[in-house]
């Protein structure tokens, strides 16, 4: 917009916006001197940067430009534009036209970035915890948690007896409308007693091997230990036990009657204590299976009227 009065010509806002993380260099405003003889000065605040060619600034990233062929334009550069660059610019012209100053204002906008988050923690199950996340940004950034799923907005995010369940990576994401929001991630480790979910045993005969096996949630992992009623069963002999980190699997080899029978599974944490019972039966072979049936089948062409069940609650 041209003005007679002034000499002074003012194209536009300057917003600088960032490309590839960087701000872009952007004239915040465009001065021009309608004719040869008057002169431009250009101020930030109270401070002069130009009057007329002579730089009073130190600063080398401003210059003054003009456009091919025009020798009267008289425009302010920033290069390498930072946030401290935003504010008010005055083009001045002195002329004999009664002049009049331009303010301008110069808005840097300035892409999100997250400056200050919660640290990695590990809290016990039933603990209250709270997580901070803290960005800067023009416009200000809004700040967003998620955790799986999103959790709400604002710099704190407050859980209220965690559990096991809500173990794991926080994202906290800041956004404005400048560039794609700036991540951060806390993880939560949540610490909890051992509880036993599967156990298992199969049935063998004597002089085969045996695999028993006990499973437990538990932070931190548990320890494991196996008994035959007060007995603690120890490695060696035919007995080898190996943990791996929430499974504890016993292998006893060559098995003689004695080992049949209930064991217990104890798993243990600096949180607590959780056992099982895993029954070891011994398993008829196939071969005495057989026989056994043979001798149903014999019974039964001797004495028809022999029932099934009397068999069994005999044998």
């Amino acid at each position: 917009r041209h003005d007679e009065l002034s000499g002074v010509v003012c194209v536009g806002l300057g917003l600088v916006e960032p490309k590839n993380g960087h701000l872009t260099v952007l004239c915040p405003c465009r001065c021009y001197l309608l004719d040869g003889i008057s002169k431009g000065a250009w101020l930030n605040r109270s401070s002069i940067i130009f009057a007329g060619k002579d730089k009073w600034s130190v600063d080398p990233r401003v210059s003054i430009v003009s456009s091919v062929g025009d020798k009267h334009e008289y425009s302010l550069q920033i290069q390498r534009v930072d946030v401290s660059d935003d504010g008010q610019y005055t083009c001045s012209i002195q002329s004999e036209r009664n002049p009049r100053p331009k303010l301008l204002n110069l808005i840097v906008k300035v892409p999100p970035k997250i400056y200050d988050i919660s640290s990695n923690i590990t809290v016990n199950e039933g603990s209250n915890v709270s997580l901070i996340c803290t960005a800067s940004g023009k416009p200000e950034p809004s700040i967003s948690w998620r955790h799986i799923t999103p959790l709400g907005d604002g710099e704190y995010l407050n859980i209220t007896g965690i559990t096991r369940d809500q173990a794991g990576d926080y994202e906290c994401s800041a956004l404005n409308d400048i560039a794609s929001p700036d991540t951060k991630t806390v993880k939560v480790t949540v610490n909890f007693a051992p509880s036993i979910h599967e156990t298992k045993s199969h049935g063998v005969g004597l002089g085969r091997t045996a695999l028993l096996r006990c499973e437990a949630a538990a932070v931190p992992w548990p320890t494991f230990e196996w008994y035959k009623g007060e007995k603690r069963i120890i490695k060696g002999q035919g007995i080898e036990i190996k943990n791996l980190n929430t499974r504890s699997v016993l292998t006893m080899t060559n098995m003689t009657e004695d080992r049949y029978g209930n064991y217990t599974c104890v798993a243990s944490n600096k949180l607590g204590t959780a056992n099982a019972s895993v029954p070891l039966i011994r398993k008829c072979s196939p071969a005495a299976a057989g026989s056994t049936w043979r001798f149903w089948v014999w019974l039964r062409r001797m004495w028809p009227h022999i029932l099934l069940q009397d068999f069994l609650l005999e044998g």
